[in-house]
């Protein structure tokens, strides 16, 4: 074997050697911290009570929201909820993305994504399979998903929800909702951006679009997330906190919202047109 013939045959078997490692840099399986640069109020501190500006709502929705009350959250069946995937990728904590391979052929079968903050956990299925049917079919938080990579785009679908939230301040989300997802790697694969996608037949009058980054972590730490109610506010049995509709309270959080920022009332109560940039000349 001649010298020259070695050194091709070397350089050929290490690039069959270090290709799949590149290959396996350019998905998404690793740890990825949230950035929040973009939508920071509403993803930290939460948004305000009677903010529904640019969301595509119907009446129901708003209604959702009127009687809403963050007292809600001292209950305890409602301390230990984890967010439902419509929401979770834009909430706090580290992002955790494990892949699940056949043993014999290395075919991928899943993707485990796991979020910190309330252990929020989620099986994306990579292999084909098909979503449940039937009216007994189980609903969780994170809901049924499969995916597909379409180039380098992760592109993953989700049904069978339970019944959750879309936004921190009342805006509701039916069991009969669905999220399409779009996940892809920016500049050198070290920022991942997640393209959220939320159709609701109950609540929402066209799809809900945002956006979410997350960027590399070369070392991270994950620890437990144990979560114990506890009675906060003491309360008769069956007390739930809530507005009454049609009242002067279920109408406040809009009004006193409108009042700060010093925008009009009817602006404040969202709708699919208020998102526009044409809605400030019909103001």
């Amino acid at each position: 074997m001649s010298l020259h013939f070695k050194k091709v045959f070397s350089g050929l078997l290490l690039s069959a050697l270090v290709a799949p490692v590149f290959q396996a840099q350019a998905g998404i399986a690793g740890y990825w911290a949230p950035i929040f640069h973009e939508d920071l109020e509403e993803r930290l501190p939460g948004p305000e009570a009677g903010d529904y500006a640019g969301l595509p709502i119907n009446d129901a929705q708003r209604l959702r929201g009127d009687t809403w009350t963050s007292s809600l959250l001292t209950v305890p069946e409602h301390q230990c909820k984890p967010h439902p995937s419509t929401y979770g990728f834009r909430g706090v904590g580290n992002l955790r993305v494990l892949e699940e391979v056949d043993p014999s052929s290395q075919d991928l079968i899943a993707l485990h994504t796991h979020i910190e903050w309330q252990a929020q956990k989620r099986t994306i299925w990579m292999d084909g399979r098909d979503h449940p049917t039937g009216e007994t079919a189980r609903h969780t938080w994170g809901g049924f998903s499969t995916g597909e990579f379409v180039g380098d785009t992760l592109v993953v679908h989700t049904t069978h929800l339970k019944a959750g939230w879309i936004r921190r301040n009342g805006m509701a989300l039916s069991d009969e909702a669905t999220l399409d997802e779009y996940f892809f790697l920016n500049g050198d694969a070290t920022l991942l951006t997640q393209v959220s996608i939320v159709s609701d037949p109950v609540y929402l009058t066209e799809p809900f679009v945002r956006t979410n980054g997350f960027e590399w972590l070369t070392r991270a730490e994950m620890g437990p997330y144990p979560c114990r109610s506890a009675v906060e506010i003491e309360r008769e049995n069956g007390v739930i906190p809530h507005w009454m509709l049609n009242t002067n309270e279920s109408s406040a959080a809009s009004q006193e919202f409108a009042e700060r920022w010093d925008i009009p009332i009817e602006a404040t109560r969202g709708g699919a047109h208020t998102a526009l940039p044409e809605y400030m000349d019909e103001l």
